[in-house]
């Protein structure tokens, strides 16, 4: 196993993409078409994500839309929105499915926050692995101590510079989740 910097750097750019995607799936204050790309509706016999079932809007600030391409998959994606655990209340109206976004609690926003850090530790510890798998290849390769070194330090400004943005995102995220 030799060290390679553009492999570490993709994974832990990979570790960054997920929190990314899990962030869009908490629910703030505001409407976000990528709040509901986390749901999934059973049609046509398998699972496919809402965004491929039908068009995401945002007509109003507090409510979301999604224009239902094929009418039959109402009832199914009105379902899977209703079972998606975001505490949203989807209202058919013929092919389009309006969904209220109810004001948050400070109990849930409390509750979202807690989320949000539990996101953001799991891209830290997987940064981190990443960290230790690239230091482990360092240590095992054949090249110069001083070589060594010198990949070792750019491995840790690396791991660093992800934290940062990690612990930037989780910021953003806070702010916006207690923002009325």
């Amino acid at each position: 196993m030799s060290y390679d910097a553009a492999d570490l750097k993709r994974r832990m750019e990979g570790a960054i993409d997920n929190l990314h995607k899990e962030f869009a799936g908490l629910r703030t204050g505001r409407a976000s078409v990528s709040l509901l790309d986390p749901i999934v509706v059973d049609v046509y016999g398998s699972k496919m994500p809402l965004n491929q079932i039908g068009t995401v809007n945002i007509p109003e600030p507090r409510m979301l839309s999604v224009q239902v391409w094929d009418s039959g998959n109402v009832r199914a994606t009105e379902k899977a929105i209703r079972d998606s655990g975001l505490g949203l209340n989807p209202m058919p109206e013929g092919s389009t499915i309006r969904i209220p976004l109810p004001d948050l609690t400070e109990e849930r926003r409390s509750e979202l926050q807690k989320v949000a850090g539990k996101y953001a530790e799991s891209a830290r510890i997987a940064v981190r692995n990443v960290r230790k798998d690239g230091m482990d290849s360092i240590k095992n390769g054949d090249e110069p101590e001083d070589t060594q070194k010198k990949q070792a330090e750019d491995v840790q400004k690396l791991t660093d510079s992800i934290i940062k943005r990690v612990d930037t995102m989780l910021a953003e995220k806070e702010t916006d989740i207690m923002v009325v």
